[in-house]
């Protein structure tokens, strides 16, 4: 399955959003123009659907509530809306669409609740809220019939797919250091911390088949790099993963992950990902202590694997070398533009001036990310200091 359309209202950078989406989506724009806040929208249909500690309120109270979620320049309507349109392969026509919109009580106990809940499939409307019942007992538009087991049936597979998404921002000091460090980990892991917890969760058969092939690809981008394993610690049982590289001594160097290079983890876990599962994945910033010529071949990587898991890639990047790949074309590339109040998602392909470059022969990489910069950002290098 894949989401082939988004439509939003005032969340949080954006005040409207309706962009359809490719099966491989890059975002990019400058700092702080939204980039992260866009994945955030699937994140946030995630967490509503989560098996354990999951929600529609709790997945608004972890955002800081409606008024951190609701865009600054929404002041005449205070609603939020998300509407998601799924088709059930690359291509196809919409066969699902979800519809979700809130706000919070202007007074009283100031809770949140929905304004709208409504499913289709294909053109038969199979939930349309607030329907009667809701009106009678208003407690009820405090959560969603996305969460409840007992009113999902019609439509659990958009809930199965939802409960799928994956978020991935690796960070190697988190994974390296973890059993120092022993602080909280954040739900849902995003940061990579307890990833090796994730690499032991699935059955040996599966775990040795993925570590195969990320082994395959670390040879090739790791210098020196020859074997890969899991292991646990004889003591603790604690799960480990150690690489043997080639060495002057005739057998080689083992190494476990706390020494592994940033690079190597973050490559690692970016391929794990991949391999996960067949939803929706996450990605931030992938290219970051990554090589550039890795981080060129990012992108067609991503094609490949997709081929054979159909899996949804939304990708964000500043990275020129990461979007330099002739096989990325203009609708692949979402492109934010941040104003005073807000900020719009364009596809590149919709901005006359992009579309030319790229049918001049430019890369999306060429042609998209020097229109993203700030535009007085040579400035930083005149600014006084002393």
């Amino acid at each position: 399955m894949i989401i082939n359309r988004l439509i939003a209202k005032n969340w949080r950078n954006f005040q409207q959003i309706n962009v359809p989406l490719r099966e491989r989506q890059f975002i990019v724009g400058p700092n702080a123009s939204g980039k992260s806040n866009l994945l955030d929208i699937f994140r946030f249909l995630r967490d509503i659907v989560k098996v354990d500690g999951g929600g529609f309120q709790k997945a608004v109270k972890d955002r800081g509530g409606v008024s951190k979620i609701r865009c600054l320049a929404a002041r005449s309507d205070p609603e939020v809306r998300i509407e998601i349109h799924i088709a059930d392969t690359p291509g196809a026509p919409t066969t699902w669409r979800y519809v979700l919109a809130f706000r919070q009580e202007t007074r009283g106990y100031r809770r949140t609740y929905l304004t709208e809940e409504k499913v289709y499939k294909k053109n038969k409307v199979l939930l349309d809220r607030p329907d009667k019942d809701d009106k009678e007992d208003m407690d009820r538009l405090t959560q969603t019939f996305l969460e409840q087991i007992n009113m999902n049936a019609d439509f659990r597979e958009i809930v199965q797919f939802l409960r799928d998404v994956t978020y991935l921002h690796l960070v190697p000091q988190l994974l390296r250091f973890a059993d120092s460090i022993q602080g909280r980990i954040v739900e849902e892991d995003p940061f990579g911390q307890g990833f090796l917890e994730r690499v032991a969760g699935v059955n040996d058969r599966t775990r040795r088949s993925r570590l195969r092939k990320i082994e395959s690809a670390l040879k090739i981008a790791v210098p020196q790099f020859e074997q890969l394993e899991f292991i646990r610690d004889e003591i603790t049982g604690r799960p480990h993963l150690r690489a043997l590289y080639s060495h002057w001594r005739a057998q080689g160097v083992w190494q476990q992950e706390d020494q592994f290079s940033d690079g190597t983890l973050r490559l690692l876990g970016l391929l794990w990902s991949l391999l996960e599962s067949d939803s929706v994945l996450l990605l931030e910033e992938p290219e970051l202590s990554l090589n550039l010529g890795i981080v060129s071949q990012l992108a067609p990587l991503i094609s490949k694997m997709q081929r054979n898991r159909r899996r949804q890639v939304f990708v964000s990047t500043h990275s020129d070398a990461l979007l330099t790949d002739p096989g990325i074309d203009g609708t692949e590339v979402l492109m934010l533009a941040p104003a005073k109040t807000e900020t719009t998602v364009i596809p590149a392909w919709d901005i006359k001036p992009v579309r030319g470059l790229l049918e001049a022969g430019l890369t999306v990489g060429e042609a998209v990310l020097s229109k993203t910069g700030p535009e007085q950002a040579e400035q930083l290098s005149l600014l006084k200091w002393d």
